[in-house]
């Protein structure tokens, strides 16, 4: 799909201007022409091509953890879905299934199921016995058990971020893809096209800490996270309708990370497994509208984002993929992922609201989870922008009350 053409010249000025059409930057425009506002994009690439489309398009509420972040989630989905309905953008609710392959991996799920999942309202279902085998006709009977996540969407990023921003061209947002901003001050931004005002500037950058607000950026230790992606035809025929993830992804996501289970699983894989810690790689396999499978993934930090990937880490994450979904899988497409990370990532946090000057915010992902919770950020911004209140800001995840712990 092509980006939406822009007709005429330059604005001399604007209510908001965003720099950034990825999904940040859209659900910023979103959120802005939804409080009234005229809105102006720009957006350095002809299209997107950054961390909203080289993604899973697994927006995840289940893995989100108790707190501000899974606030976020939930939010966004019912964003998502209402952009499903007028934008037209494929936002498929089928939820997620994530596997427990042994003992340790299932005793997670069950402390999460026993703890965690009641005392913050997850929308979950924990498959035994002859649920787990009714699941695709006995495919699945092998594991332990399963944990069905209700509220997951899957989004074919590459078809759903460039279908909204049409959609927003539609209700009036101005684009300038291909063109750079080069510098903002003070609501003044200096373009490749051209020198626009504007009352308000909302930076989503991604993951490129230097074009833009490189001095006041730098406190916040940035880095990029690089991984390994591939597009893959089950050959089998397999008709695979929910997000697939294992007992591996506990140890990564919020919602079950400190569980005093999970730290056993952590501990249990740097002994068995040390590859899978070293790459960060766990198992995440989305499927396409077309009936292939996304699957990853790998995590690589440093201060930029090396070109060069490993053909052993793509077998490491096939073998998974194979293995837990029992099937014969030839690769069709790789490429690699990126996003903004933090030196102190995971777990210190997962985004950050920075205001530059009186007219300035910079708005930027620092986890792999922008598709996630970025639409319902975005619109607390907007909203504290607007109304003069406290811009949104990261907080520690809430912890277990005290009842909740066996």
């Amino acid at each position: 799909m092509e980006a939406p053409a822009f007709q005429g010249g330059l604005d001399a000025s604007t209510d908001v201007a965003i720099v950034g059409a990825g999904i940040l930057g859209l659900a910023h425009a979103a959120a802005a022409v939804k409080r009234g506002l005229r809105v102006t994009v720009f957006e350095r690439s002809e299209v997107a091509v950054g961390a909203s489309i080289r993604n899973f398009g697994q927006m995840l509420v289940t893995g989100q953890p108790p707190g501000i972040m899974l606030d976020l989630a939930r939010e966004s989905r019912a964003l998502y879905l209402g952009w499903a309905e007028r934008a037209g953008i494929s936002a498929r609710a089928n939820g997620a299934l994530l596997f427990s392959r042994d003992r340790t991996e299932d005793a997670v799920l069950e402390e999460f199921m026993d703890t965690r999942a009641p005392a913050f309202g997850y929308n979950v279902k924990l498959l035994r016995g002859a649920d787990l085998a009714g699941l695709y006709d006995g495919r699945f009977a092998m594991h332990r058990s399963a944990l069905q996540g209700f509220d997951d969407l899957q989004l074919y990023s590459r078809e759903a971020v460039p279908a909204l921003a049409v959609w927003l061209a539609t209700q009036g947002v101005r684009f300038h893809f291909g063109t750079l901003v080069r510098g903002v001050d003070h609501g003044r931004l200096d373009t490749t096209a051209g020198v626009c005002n504007a009352q308000r500037v909302i930076v989503c950058s991604g993951h490129d800490y230097q074009t833009l607000c490189a001095e006041q950026l730098r406190a916040l230790e940035p880095q990029v996270c690089r991984l390994q992606m591939l597009r893959v035809t089950p050959e089998d025929g397999f008709h695979l309708q929910h997000a697939v993830l294992t007992g591996l992804s506990c140890t990564h996501y919020g919602a079950f990370a400190d569980l005093q289970t999970a730290r056993a699983l952590a501990t249990q894989i740097e002994q068995q497994r040390p590859e899978l810690q070293r790459h960060g790689i766990h198992l995440l396999v989305s499927p396409t509208p077309y009936g292939d499978w996304i699957i990853g993934d790998s995590h690589d930090y440093s201060q930029d984002a090396r070109p060069f990937n490993a053909e052993s880490v793509d077998s490491i994450m096939l073998d998974l993929a194979r293995d837990t979904l029992r099937s014969k899988l030839r690769v069709v497409e790789r490429w690699q992922g990126v996003y903004g990370a933090k030196r102190h990532t995971p777990g210190s946090g997962a985004f950050s609201i920075t205001r530059i000057d009186d007219r300035t915010t910079v708005a930027l992902m620092h986890s792999g989870i922008g598709m996630s919770v970025g639409p319902a950020l975005a619109h607390r911004h907007v909203d504290a922008l607007v109304d003069g209140t406290a811009l949104p800001q990261w907080t520690a995840p809430a912890s277990l009350p005290a009842t909740a712990i066996a």
